[in-house]
């Protein structure tokens, strides 16, 4: 199994990919709604395959409360995304602009601070490489499963509770 593969390097690489996502929307660079469309989709598909397989595989004493606390900021996350999908991105575009904003503070705290600052460096300790190239086939073919089907839609009915987690 290649080093390409791991897991932790795949999520950071899908967190730059948000962040230029957002710059482009920010700088009002290229068609705003189709723009959009791609940052949700690719949100939506990254939370699902963080919720469904890394979490859970992750799920250990030292990791059970930096994985509680992500999943209940994927939550703020998907609720400020399901007030975006609602609005038109060049008709309502203070109300966007501002969500967008608070979007990128959420989404940098979180993946940037939470992820790849405290449980990336902790996971890189715990789980010896093969488990993580392991890891990482598993959630590179979810992603590209959910991204073929525009995941953003299903947002709006992931905003009542934070998704569960096994215990420890």
């Amino acid at each position: 199994m290649t080093h390409a593969l791991d897991v932790l390097a795949i999520l950071t690489s899908q967190h730059s990919e948000v962040d230029d996502l957002i710059e482009k929307l920010e700088g009002g660079e290229g068609d705003r709604a189709a723009l959009f469309a791609e940052l949700a989709d690719k949100l939506a598909a990254h939370a699902a395959v963080e919720e469904q397989i890394f979490y859970p595989a992750a799920m250990m004493e030292a990791t059970s409360e930096l994985l509680h606390e992500s999943v209940e900021e994927h939550l703020e996350i998907k609720r400020l995304l399901a007030d975006m999908l609602a609005l038109d991105p060049g008709a309502d575009q203070e109300q966007f602009n501002a969500k967008l904003s608070v979007l990128k503070e959420n989404v940098s705290h979180h993946a940037h601070e939470e992820e790849e600052g405290k449980l990336f460096p902790r996971l890189r300790k715990l789980l010896g490489a093969d488990d993580r190239a392991a890891l990482g086939n598993e959630v590179l073919a979810m992603f590209e499963a959910l991204i073929e089907r525009q995941p953003r839609f299903q947002v709006p009915r992931e905003t009542e509770d934070a998704a569960a987690l096994p215990g420890v």
